[in-house]
């Protein structure tokens, strides 16, 4: 702790802070490599596991405060939390958060090895999976996984179809050991060149890797129409409103002329049971008039028993759903209502109880294609999103982010999108209420996109796709695998360095 100053931990909160400008709206994809540089470079430095975990833990907060304050809006703006409770939690959340890389900057202390090899094979270990550990642990957060900020112009993107997020994320991690280990090599300049020969290496893998086609077109193109409502949050569940939101799409429905027209989650502000006849009719006649099919979301079920967040079809083809399966805490569940039921009562979140969908579901053949569906922030989760692969040729996320206002967290969102497409070989289609609704390509990259808060159709066509690539084959098995080996290697060494 001797070594340990508040201008280093200033160094390190700055870092931290950085770091989000990695990720979109800003995209500048090499910045996080370098704020995770300086982190381990500070954290080389001291071999104290509690200077380590300060040093991590205040990196953290520097991330995370800065890149996922918008929970503050959530819980302040539309949930109705007093402000002083809403930073107060936010506040916590974003320490728990931090809690990651503070345990990097212990465990990095721990092992009785070289520097190099601490350096080298230890922090970026330990940092993918702890990142690992944050997408599942308590049903998972991966929000800000550094593997994201890569997509789409990093040559490390190239790799997203072979290893995926976790893995693009620690080759960000090694690359950023590399550097450190370069800059605190005094003297070596043999081991400075080949810290740069091994980072140089990395990238012109990637690069080729991204022109390598993984899936192949399958079938012909179809027209899309995603629709974005822009309906204010506090105005969507009120009675007296729900008349013009149905009024809303099905006057933007009724004059798009594409065979797949997507509305966002939730857009339909009532129960499938409670929605009109005629409304239903409608959207039905729409569908098969354009030789395709309407995909909106709302809810299923009933209050008074088990209901859904869902998206059904109307059109051409049979009537079909997905529900939501992996839902969020504390806004579409309450986890332990016997310890966290009076949450319900601090945040006014219609709908807070849905039942989850089955894990098994399959795509919906609709609109010419096979759709994995999938609402929200499901498309945070890649291992959930390749369940209904081969199968499907496209994938279609819906989401209503008007809880987040006008922050990153949109934009934040459709560059998991993007991960996603990238790792499937795959279409995204993005419906949203107020943005960021987006057509992706297989390659991740965004082909166009409909300006935030502002009501619109976007159009364009779709290609669909089939085969695998090798993420969607093994998911993160193989990245698993060999932290297991270099895990089981570093253990074993530091065993033998013992007294």
């Amino acid at each position: 702790m001797r070594h340990l100053s508040f201008p280093l931990l200033l160094i390190s909160l700055g870092a931290g802070a950085l770091a989000v400008a990695g990720f979109a709206p800003f995209n500048f994809w090499p910045l996080p490599v370098l704020s995770l540089a300086v982190l381990f470079g500070l954290l080389a430095r001291t071999a104290s596991r509690r200077a380590g975990f300060l040093i991590g833990l205040v990196w953290g907060w520097g991330f995370f405060i800065a890149g996922v304050s918008w929970v503050f809006v959530s819980l302040s703006v539309y949930g109705g939390m007093a402000t002083w409770l809403a930073a107060l939690a936010t506040f916590l959340f974003c320490t728990v958060l931090a809690l990651f890389p503070a345990a990097v900057g212990a465990l990095q202390a721990r092992w009785r090895i070289s520097p190099a090899l601490r350096l080298l094979l230890l922090m970026p270990l330990a940092w993918g999976a702890t990142e690992w550990v944050r997408g599942w642990l308590f049903t998972g957060f991966p929000w800000l996984v550094l593997g994201y900020s890569q997509v789409p112009a990093s040559p490390l993107a190239g790799y997203a179809p072979l290893v995926g997020v976790y893995g693009v994320s620690y080759l960000v991690a090694l690359i950023a050991a590399l550097l450190a280990w370069s800059v605190t090599t005094r003297g070596q300049l043999a081991q400075r060149a080949w810290a740069v020969v091994a980072i140089v290496a990395l990238g012109v893998g990637g690069q080729v890797l991204r022109g390598i086609d993984w899936t192949t077109p399958d079938g012909a193109p179809t027209t899309v129409a995603l629709l974005q409502g822009n309906i204010p949050q506090d105005m969507k569940w009120q009675p007296e409103a729900a008349r013009a939101t149905l009024e809303t799409y099905a006057r933007m429905a009724t004059a798009s002329p594409a065979q797949l027209i997507v509305l966002p989650e939730t857009a339909l502000p009532l129960f499938e049971n409670d929605l009109p006849d005629a409304y239903r009719a409608g959207l039905t006649s729409i569908g098969r008039q354009n030789g395709g099919d309407v995909l909106t979301g709302l809810p299923t079920g009933s209050l008074a028993g088990t209901y859904y967040n869902s998206v059904i079809s109307l059109g051409a083809a049979p009537s079909q759903r997905y529900h939501k399966g992996h839902l969020v805490p504390f806004g579409e569940y309450i986890p332990l209502k016997a310890v966290w039921g009076w949450v319900i009562e601090v945040l006014h979140i219609p709908l807070s109880d849905f039942a989850r969908g089955a894990v098994d579901q399959r795509p919906l053949a609709i609109g010419g294609q096979r759709v994995a569906a999938n609402i929200c922030y499901e498309d945070a989760f890649g291992e959930e999103i390749i369940r209904q692969l081969p199968e499907a040729s496209v994938l279609v996320n819906v989401s209503n982010l008007a809880w987040f206002g006008d922050s990153f967290a949109p934009w934040q969102h459709a560059q998991m999108s993007q991960m996603r497409a990238l790792e499937t070989g795959r279409m995204m289609l993005r419906a949203t209420n107020t943005g960021v609704t987006a057509i992706i390509d297989a390659k991740g990259r965004m082909l166009a996109s409909l300006p935030p808060f502002t009501t619109g159709s976007l159009s364009g066509e779709i290609q669909g796709y089939a085969g695998s690539t090798p993420y969607a084959r093994w998911g993160n098995a193989p990245v698993l695998t060999l932290w297991g080996v270099l895990g089981a290697g570093l253990l074993l060494a530091g065993f033998r360095r013992r007294p």
